[in-house]
């Protein structure tokens, strides 16, 4: 942190103490990666950054996904597959492993689906799925158009809704 940041003596003593006190917090790396990244790109970048890692790691992830705007959800899930759905499968009439084999493809089969939602490796926007029969409503959608499957613990898929 030294060589790469533009810190005071004092400030880098009180991080220096406080990685010792509590190194699980990591508060040496979160400044440097804070610094480094403000110094490189931009101070929005970094908060930026920041509200990806809140929304892919944090406990609370499902409630700030509600709350990100449609070009916020797009980058953040950049590059992950996608599939297209159309809005009236979500009256209630369709199941969700419907939607998931069916009409979204991100399961070859209900078997799939259905093992690993046992295991509790399945999630509906950062929500684990307790009853795959349930039905899909609009009530998923976020942003009006999107929901975010999560296989595991790092496969994810976007369904757009149109």
């Amino acid at each position: 942190i030294k060589i790469f940041t533009e810190l005071s003596r004092e400030e880098i003593e009180t991080l220096v103490a406080e990685q010792a006190k509590d190194p699980g917090m990591r508060p040496l790396q979160k400044r440097l990666a804070k610094e480094v990244t403000c110094m490189v790109h931009s101070q929005e970048a970094y908060d930026a950054a920041v509200e990806a890692s809140q929304i892919l790691f944090s406990k609370n992830a499902a409630e700030q996904l509600h709350k990100i705007d449609e070009a916020t959800l797009l980058d953040l899930f950049e590059g992950v597959d996608m599939f297209k759905i159309s809005k009236s499968d979500l009256d209630g009439s369709v199941k969700l492993v419907d939607l998931l084999t069916e009409r979204a493809t991100v399961f070859p089969s209900k078997g799939e689906l259905r093992k690993l939602a046992q295991q509790n490796g399945l999630s509906v926007n950062k929500e684990k799925v307790a009853d795959i029969n349930e039905a899909a409503t609009d009530a998923l959608l976020l942003a009006g158009k999107y929901i975010l499957v999560q296989k595991g613990k790092k496969q994810y898929y976007l369904i757009i809704a149109e």
